[in-house]
């Protein structure tokens, strides 16, 4: 006898998973903000849900994909803040007002799963934590040129045969490494303090490139 699912049945399945996604996320960022990345098991994460390490891997590849899993989903509303922008604003002004405003609109992007302050903490594991930098690092490198080619299109261009928008984002990209990294260190933990110092290292860059910085 076939058995057909109904689109009721199907739903509920798609909401126990997503449910079960997003209890093991909350834990392990909880862990992982608490007692350290290194220290944290997946089985102390799928404990802390009571469910199987089987069950965790069915969501996540490993430790890693879980701790980044917030900055990814962050990152791909920051992309299509981008691609939205007004056509008339120059590349470098749409970067900047998409990365503020990305600020401003975080709770809508992450609260659904966890909260704003549970994500900056964890933005600092990331930032003190080896492995994690250096996978948010490589992960960065792959959205700068998915954001040089959205500037391309943007603008019209031929990201291969102009140099100008992968320059652009090189320049925005060490941007935001310097106010992470200088958030990271300072004692300001809010989305109000690390967007403040995003839009002062912002503003310095066409003076720290054009600009003479002499005093005597």
């Amino acid at each position: 006898m076939l058995v057909v699912e109904t689109s009721a049945a199907i739903g509920l399945r798609e909401r126990k998973k997503r449910r079960t996604h997003d209890a093991l996320l909350r834990a392990a960022l909880e862990l992982f903000t608490t007692q350290g990345y290194e220290r944290t098991t997946v089985d102390e994460i799928a404990g802390a849900v009571d469910v199987s390490q089987r069950t965790f891997f069915r969501y996540f590849a490993g430790k890693e994909e879980a701790a980044l899993a917030l900055t990814e989903m962050t990152v791909r509303r920051f992309v299509e803040e981008v691609r939205a922008r007004p056509r008339h604003e120059p590349p470098m002004e749409a970067l900047r007002q998409a990365v503020l405003n990305g600020w401003y609109s975080i709770h809508e992007v992450i609260e659904s799963v966890a909260s704003v302050e549970l994500y900056l903490r964890m933005y600092r594991v990331i930032e003190s934590t080896p492995v994690l930098l250096a996978a948010h690092l490589r992960r960065s490198a792959e959205i700068e040129e998915a954001i040089a080619r959205v500037l391309a299109e943007r603008e019209g261009l031929d990201v291969d045969a102009d140099p100008r928008p992968r320059v652009a984002v090189a320049v925005f990209g060490g941007v935001m490494r310097v106010t992470e990294r200088r958030w990271s260190l300072g004692e300001d933990f809010s989305v109000d303090g690390i967007r403040a110092l995003t839009a002062r290292y912002l503003d310095q860059v066409g003076p720290a490139l054009l600009g003479s910085w002499r005093t005597v």
